[in-house]
This record gives C-alpha cells, sequence and structure tokens, in this order.
C-alpha cells in the first residue's frame, strides 16, 4: 500500500502565501503523476495543478501565474501558493498515480487532504 500525506494547509489572509507538501511511501516502484485536487463546500473536486515525471505541469486557469507545482528527487509533491484568494478556499487533496514493479498495473490513491483557508 501507498500512503500520501499532505502538510502546510492553514488560514492565510488574501494576498498571502501558503506551501503545501505531499508525501508518498510504501510499495512504490515507480510514479508516473502526482497532483493536487481541491473541493470546496457544496462543490465539486476540481484539479488544481499537475505534473507526470519528466516535470511537465499542468494548472487550471483559476491558479495559472499563481500556484507552482514541483517535486523532489524524493516522492514528494509541492504546491506553492500566492497571491491567495478568499476562493482558493477548501480543502486541497494530493493524488498520486504509482506502480509496485516494473510491469506493474498503475494505481491511483490519495492523500486525506489539507484546509486551506484565505479571509478577506
Amino acid at each position: 500500500q501507498v500512503q500520501l500525506v499532505e502538510s502546510g494547509g492553514g488560514l492565510v489572509q488574501a494576498g498571502g502565501s501558503l506551501r503545501l507538501s505531499c508525501a508518498a511511501s510504501g510499495s512504490i516502484f515507480s510514479i508516473k503523476f502526482m497532483g493536487w485536487y481541491r473541493q470546496a463546500p457544496g462543490k465539486q473536486r476540481e484539479l488544481v495543478a499537475t505534473i507526470i515525471n519528466g516535470g511537465s505541469a499542468n494548472y487550471a486557469d483559476s491558479v495559472k501565474g499563481r500556484f507552482t507545482i514541483s517535486r523532489d528527487n524524493a516522492n514528494t509533491v509541492y504546491l506553492q501558493m500566492d497571491s491567495l484568494k478568499p476562493e482558493d478556499t477548501a480543502v486541497y487533496y494530493c493524488y498520486s498515480v504509482w506502480s509496485n514493479a516494473a510491469n506493474g498495473a498503475p494505481i491511483g490513491s490519495w492523500g486525506q487532504g489539507t484546509q486551506v483557508t484565505v479571509s478577506p
């Protein structure tokens, strides 16, 4: 099994910054994809940013130019969030697609979520 442990959420004023981290651990042979999604109260979960092996990143239009996703050489993904807005308030979830063997089938896993609250 794989565990995704998120950290870095909290309360910040509009215009401020936060940095989220997500560390993957367990029986991982390789990670193919890591990303961040968010879910605000009463809304569906939505994509925020993703990064694939090789470093290619993709962002939701609503966060382009404000958020930056990155990944280190270990199995950790980061989300640097700048110029935060009240509408960024949500629970942020880490998601990863990984395999436990060279020819293993890809498996998707979610983290437990971390709350980000942006006050006006």
